[in-house]
């Protein structure tokens, strides 16, 4: 016979649906989580891999494409095993073909500018324009400036401006014409450009202004643009015009030689008498002074890398004193 009191049973009694709502509290949670999950990056239900590799510290990783606010996609690096540690490669805007996700992560895995790319952001989920291109939109005044307005140098004349595309569809590119000749306007992308004015301002403003205008439109396609001005954003090659002043501004004000700016680089030479030199050819073209081998005119362009290195060894300045925003 139980010797349970009376009142022990009803008070475990009474406990009884305290438990049960407990445990309701705890299946909500769960669903909660779960619904919340399918709004991350990594829900496998919007997911399409692209690739995998090993890192170099010998973990998995993979590359995946995931589905954005209002037919955007994100095109993600991520580790494989924990799916965190999530790097964004591209955001692409609704109206670019998928197939610019795998070029994308194509150039990646072919390029070294793995350790360049950001960590992935909440705005990144909430927006559907990259978080690079919303900065440089809010900073054009008057919502940007017009199509017609353009840049020049060297005797070229720099414009947005709509050529055939694919499909019979209209695509708005930078283009470019010789000023006093009537020629047609020859598309360019948007690094010649840059590179033709050695600066980013105002093409990377105007490139921007003209993706966030038309990104909705269905009569003009701003793909190709929006594709190239990533490529611009994310590329290690920068401009080498703010590098050339500092070498030249240093030659002209100090003791210093482009010889021994090349020597305190490890660049070094030796004449036929045994007499060691800085490899002064080599700066010069990493400056843009002359011409590499084949090349008609001087490169624009010089790698972070190699920027940093004449920077702090040969020129003894911090690297983004060289650089060019």
């Amino acid at each position: 016979m139980s010797t349970t009191h009376p009142r022990t049973r009803r008070s475990a009694t009474a406990a009884a649906p305290a438990s049960s709502c407990q445990g309701r509290r705890h299946v909500d949670a769960r669903k909660s989580t779960r619904a919340a999950d399918l709004h991350a990056p990594d829900a496998e239900l919007d997911v399409e891999l692209l690739a995998g590799y090993l890192a170099a510290t010998g973990r998995p990783r993979e590359i995946i494409c995931c589905q954005g606010v209002s037919g955007s996609r994100l095109v993600i690096d991520r580790d494989r095993l924990t799916r965190g540690d999530r790097r964004l490669l591209a955001h692409l805007a609704s109206d670019e073909p998928i197939e610019n996700a795998k070029l994308i992560c194509d150039l990646y895995l072919g390029g070294s500018e793995r350790s360049r790319c950001r960590c992935v952001v909440s705005s990144d989920l909430r927006s559907p324009l990259p978080t690079e291109l919303q900065g440089q939109v809010l900073a054009a005044t008057n919502g940007g400036a017009a199509e017609h307005d353009l840049c020049e140098a060297r005797g070229v004349r720099y414009l947005l401006a709509m050529v055939p595309g694919r499909a019979s569809t209209q695509e708005l590119r930078w283009c470019g014409q010789s000023i006093g000749a009537d020629l047609p306007h020859e598309p360019v992308s948007v690094r010649d450009v840059v590179g033709a004015i050695e600066s980013y301002e105002p093409v990377r403003r105007l490139t921007a202004a003209a993706i966030q205008r038309h990104r909705r439109g269905r009569r003009m396609s701003v793909a190709t643009l929006c594709l190239e001005l990533h490529r611009l954003n994310a590329s290690p090659t920068v401009l080498n015009r703010g590098l050339r002043e500092a070498a030249l501004r240093a030659v002209e004000t100090s003791d210093l030689s482009m010889s021994e700016i090349a020597l305190r680089c490890g660049r070094v030479k030796r004449d036929r008498r045994g007499f060691f030199s800085g490899e002064t050819t080599w700066l010069a073209r990493r400056l843009g002074l002359v011409c590499e081998g084949g090349a008609a005119l001087p490169s624009p362009w010089v790698h972070s890398e190699v920027l940093a290195l004449i920077a702090r060894e040969g020129l003894g300045i911090p690297p983004r004193e060289a650089e060019i925003a």
